[in-house]
């Protein structure tokens, strides 16, 4: 087996590929006039100190602004420098803000702050309550009125393996194989093209509104929507040309998925996934990063066959996103891995950006601007579903065994990872502090952590309630959509992931 640093060199090696390939399709394709940008930042061109808030709204004739005080932290992009990020940027590239610093990270108990969308959603639609502020979502019988998520869209999902299979075909053997692993026999829940199906029908419900041009919108959030001759909605939806541009686009997202878990695999020297043999335990390390490389290939030709700018440049931020988290995993200061958000921060990277950035693609996709209310919602959702998930996944890394999970329990104390239990469990025992600045390499170190997480009375459910906190933020966001079966489908299936036990 090839050494661990061997291993991150190929993996990171492997990334820029990628965006290499996304740089070179989108400047040969002037889909919009968006040109190609591939880091989301602040906006550079606004006050720090006081933020504008605009939308698009029906009733009104003009963006509606509401001055918000908002100080937004200066932080430095991981993967690049300020000066090499300013230098990618024109006057017209998109300059997007994190999605931890527009959505709330933490509940109000904790110090966090009410998100920017839900303040303005509020301004605009005064006395209007969501449709989901009261759902309950652990109750199993209240769930059980809504739409069951996976077969809502079961027929959309069916030939989804085959198809993948086909676009995956390479005329190397090894490679293909390799590549299809887990489209073909290890294929999992399906959970993020499940939802991108399910979004892009809640967004058929939706009724496109023009772009707005206000003084308070840069040029590029007043753009980014796909033009279609035909109104799309829930009625022709499914034979239109936008549904097969989702569609895809819920091909690429799974595509870049399985690529980092390939290569997540290979860094971590992981025995197993998703309940058998890793891809470099079956073939070769060497052979596995390929796949990946090729996995994020695939899906930068595809993506930019959507014919949609906006969409490349913030798919193609996924796929940062995914190296700043490896990045913030491997590298973070020992004083701020016990710091519960710079682990939610690094959760967001890995696991919520790839979520949320799909979600709003989705309803640019369908014809929706980037600062439209619509697609602000589709983000919100993402990025407190993903965040969700994450969090009960690193739940059930202490309470799950290893044959329901399909991995090893306690993986992630055994990467030196601190998750949100122990970090619970550490604002109780400053004992534990030491041990997770050091990532558990002494000896006994895991044991005595496990030994102060299970004496605290409350660590474990408080990890719970974060979980349950960003579950419910996310179908509050669902709520600012207009009603369909497909969004009551997303509501269910934010359930499923915060009971799920594998």
């Amino acid at each position: 087996m090839l050494n661990s640093t061997l291993s991150r060199c190929q993996y990171f090696s492997s990334i820029p590929l990628a965006l290499t390939l996304i740089l070179l399709i989108t400047s040969c394709n002037s889909f919009t006039p968006l040109a190609p940008s591939l880091h989301r930042r602040h906006n550079a061109l606004r006050p720090q100190s006081s933020l504008l808030y605009s939308t698009h709204h029906d009733d009104l004739s003009s963006s509606t602004t509401i001055p918000i005080k908002k100080t937004l932290p200066n932080r430095n992009p991981i993967v690049v420098s300020s000066e090499a990020e300013a230098m990618s940027h024109s006057e017209t590239t998109m300059k997007l803000t994190p999605s931890y610093d527009l959505f709330q990270i933490l509940p109000a108990e904790e110090g966090g702050t009410t998100s920017h969308s839900k303040l303005l959603y509020d301004h605009l639609n005064e006395g209007k309550v969501n449709p989901f502020e009261n759902v309950d979502l652990k109750n199993e019988k209240e769930m059980a009125k809504f739409p069951e998520p996976f077969g809502l869209v079961k027929e959309e999902l069916k030939p989804f393996s085959d198809s993948i299979s086909e676009l995956v075909s390479s005329d190397q053997p090894i490679l293909s194989m390799a590549a299809k692993h887990f489209f073909e026999k290890r294929h999992g829940k399906r959970f993020r093209p499940t939802i991108v199906q399910l979004m892009a029908k809640a967004v058929a419900a939706t009724t496109v509104t023009p772009p707005l041009d206000s003084p308070q919108l840069e040029k590029w959030e007043s753009s980014g929507g796909s033009h279609f001759p035909t109104p799309v909605t829930p009625l022709n939806h499914k034979s239109s040309e936008v549904w097969r541009r989702q569609a895809q686009l819920g091909q690429i997202v799974e595509m870049i998925h399985v690529a980092s878990l390939i290569h997540d695999d290979v860094l971590d020297e992981a025995e197993t996934r998703r309940g058998g043999d890793a891809v470099h335990k079956l073939y070769s390390n060497k052979v596995a990063v390929l796949a990946g490389d090729y996995l994020l290939a695939r899906a930068s030709v595809l993506l930019a066959r959507l014919e949609n700018t906006a969409v490349v440049q913030i798919m193609a931020t996924a796929l940062e996103s995914l190296v700043s988290g490896e990045i913030m995993q491997l590298k973070s200061p020992p004083e701020s891995l016990v710091e519960i958000e710079t682990y939610l921060r690094k959760s967001y990277y890995k696991t919520a950006s790839l979520i949320c950035y799909a979600c709003r693609s989705v309803a640019l996709l369908g014809g929706h601007c980037y600062g439209s209310e619509v697609a602000t919602a589709c983000e919100e959702y993402g990025f407190h579903m993903g965040l969700a998930y994450q969090i009960q996944d690193d739940i059930l890394d202490f309470t799950g065994v290893a044959s329901v999970l399909g991995k090893p329990a306690l993986a992630d104390m055994d990467l030196g990872l601190s998750t949100a239990p122990i970090l619970y469990a550490a604002e109780e025992f400053d004992q534990l502090k030491p041990l997770i600045m050091r990532r558990f390499k002494n000896k006994g170190d895991k044991q005595l952590a496990l030994e102060y997480l299970f004496k605290s009375p409350i660590a474990m459910q408080k990890a719970e309630n974060l979980a349950t906190f960003h579950a419910d933020k996310a179908v509050e966001a669902l709520g600012r959509l207009p009603e369909s079966e497909a969004r009551d489908a997303l509501v269910r299936l934010t359930s499923v992931v915060i009971t799920r036990k594998k």
